[in-house]
């Protein structure tokens, strides 16, 4: 083949590429097992009540039904357990490759039927707003735990920890006590049931890592640190004197949360 031919065609498979609609396209071989998921991670803050209804509905009605249609993922959205005031919004959206996360924006952007459906919240004039604000992060899910693992769909609820670091090399630290040496396989072995670990690559607060497990209810939670702390494999992990948590991490914020009704994690 001449090389201005295959230029051309190379050229020409790259554009069709791009236009391509996210669940029709072709999956190469990094887009297989064993991969890294990504998550994204959206956090709503409310000032009334028919804010937080005007959000809920979109997710509810427009978001999680496209997200399921176009990447076959299931979305959680969740509420504050014990929210001061009024509750936040959690929004997690997996991706089973970083490139599904520019996809699916692309494909949404360009979606009529999506922003017509979606005008109330995604067209919400400034005098009268659908939030009072956005956070959002995206994390790539540990070697040790590649992939999501969705508990049973029965009574439950979820912790929301991130542990921060002081520094890069602090937070990579702490990241391989779950890979490296075995914190993760204490938590799958006692029952937590996690939902994902992962590294944020950007969003506030870097460098932390944040996880989610599952619990049937705040005593089942108490039952379940006690039996983590008390367990012999933690007690030998934690006792090494370059994984103090003093030398690795900086701050811990655990946010206990309930999944909505229409919520697929």
């Amino acid at each position: 083949m001449k090389r201005r031919s295959f230029v051309k065609g190379s050229l020409i498979s790259g554009a069709a590429a791009a236009i391509t609609p996210v669940a029709a396209m072709a999956k190469p071989e990094f887009d297989r097992p064993p991969y890294r998921e990504h998550y994204e991670l959206r956090v709503y803050t409310f000032k009334s009540v028919q804010q937080q209804k005007t959000t809920e509905d979109f997710y509810r009605d427009v978001f999680v039904p496209k997200v399921r249609k176009e990447l076959h993922e299931p979305v959680g959205v969740f509420t504050e357990l014990t929210p001061a005031g009024q509750t936040k919004l959690y929004v997690l959206i997996p991706y089973n490759v970083y490139e599904r996360y520019a996809g699916l924006n692309h494909t949404l952007e360009n979606d009529k039927e999506y922003w017509a459906k979606g005008a109330a919240f995604l067209n919400a004039p400034a005098a009268d707003p659908a939030f009072e604000r956005m956070d959002t992060s995206l994390m790539q899910a540990f070697m040790h735990m590649r992939l999501k693992q969705v508990p049973p769909r029965e009574q439950r609820i979820f912790e929301l920890r991130q542990y921060k670091s002081a520094s890069e090399a602090a937070g990579k630290k702490k990241i391989e006590m779950f890979n490296d040496k075995g914190e993760i396989d204490i938590f799958k072995r006692l029952g937590f049931k996690p939902v994902f670990f992962g590294e944020t690559i950007f969003g506030n607060d870097r460098p932390n890592l944040t996880y989610m497990v599952t619990f049937k209810d705040m005593e089942d939670k108490a039952a379940h640190w006690k039996a983590f702390v008390d367990d012999p494999e933690w007690k030998k992990i934690s006792a090494v004197p370059e994984y103090a948590d003093a030398l690795l991490v900086s701050k811990i914020t655990s946010t206990m949360l309930v999944p909505t009704d229409y919520s697929g994690i």
